[in-house]
């Protein structure tokens, strides 16, 4: 039985005990809470490994998201999980808990045979010792730098340093190599990119051969080059920019969400996210899990490599 991360799940219930959100909404956050689990148990129901499958399962994943964005936040009479999504992350979680269902249910045996770990995960960033020459002999400065990815696919690393051959007297440290590390934003800005390449930065010069993606649903900035970042590709889900400052100001109050219900609604089923970009992020995912160690008659035959 495969144990799943639940980001998702966990932010549910992190709204459902926080002490701000108005009572009026408990019954919505709990109503959330029933129709989540539905969505698990349909996405544990998918069978094969197909593109047939992942189409069945991002199609329950939009109508999971466009209830949770129209029914339970949208159509509040308050306005607390409306302006407060950002930092509840309701809606942003949600990727982080499909993206480990997918990469399993297309990757299952790929995965598994190298034992790979998959899904939300602090993983390495540097190794470091922040020490002098008078506490050296005490290892006090071996110490592991970590950053939080939104989705990772890694493998346990189990760090031993000592200043004797025999280890008599060392200092153990665990963290995780990440060979995949993705970040999912809801909206992706300048700032939020530029924080992404130094991420990206990082989570490259820990692992050489690793591998940076960003996944966002809306562009919300004008389109740069990845070349000279560390960012492999930036993923956008939904093929579409964010909804104007000005409209987004008049959903701000419950007069405002009603009086534009159905445009937003609207513009939400016009831009689902996309089937064929969850499949080029798990193609690319595949091709590095399948890149073998090159034959040197193969390539003399090719006569490149």
């Amino acid at each position: 039985m495969i144990s799943f991360p639940t980001p998702h799940l966990e932010k549910l219930n992190a709204t459902l005990e926080n002490e701000k959100l108005p009572s009026s909404d408990k019954l919505r956050i709990k109503q959330a809470l029933d129709r989540y689990y539905q969505w698990i148990d349909q996405l544990k129901q998918v069978e094969g490994c197909d593109a047939n499958a992942i189409r069945q399962m991002v199609a329950f994943l939009n109508d999971y998201r466009l209830y949770l964005d129209i029914d339970v936040i949208f159509d509040s009479e308050n306005d607390f999980l409306h302006r407060q999504k950002g930092q509840l992350k309701l809606d942003n979680s949600v990727i982080e808990e499909f993206l480990p269902h997918l990469a399993v249910k297309c990757l299952g045996p790929q995965i598994f045979s190298r034992k790979l770990e998959v899904g939300p995960s602090t993983s390495l960033s540097s190794v470091y010792f922040n020490s002098s020459l008078n506490t050296a002999e005490h290892l006090s400065g071996f110490s592991v730098r970590t950053k939080n990815q939104d989705f990772a696919i890694c493998l346990p690393l189990y760090l031993k340093a000592s200043h004797t051959p025999d280890f008599a007297v060392s200092v153990d440290r665990e963290a995780r190599i990440a060979y995949v590390a993705a970040e999912c934003k809801t909206n992706l800005d300048k700032t939020m990119f530029q924080e992404a390449c130094a991420t990206a930065h990082d989570v490259k010069c820990a692992v050489t051969g690793a591998k940076y993606f960003l996944l966002c649903e809306w562009l919300d900035m004008t389109p740069v080059s990845t070349a000279p970042t560390d960012i492999d590709e930036v993923i956008i889900l939904r093929k579409a920019k964010r909804v104007n400052s000005n409209v987004r100001h008049a959903y701000s109050t419950f007069t405002g969400r009603q009086a534009g219900r159905q445009i937003y609604k609207k513009y939400l089923l016009d831009h689902p996210l996309s089937v064929d970009m969850f499949e080029r992020f798990i193609e690319k995912i595949s091709r590095l899990i399948k890149n073998e160690d090159l034959i040197e008659d193969d390539v003399l035959e090719l006569g490149y490599f």
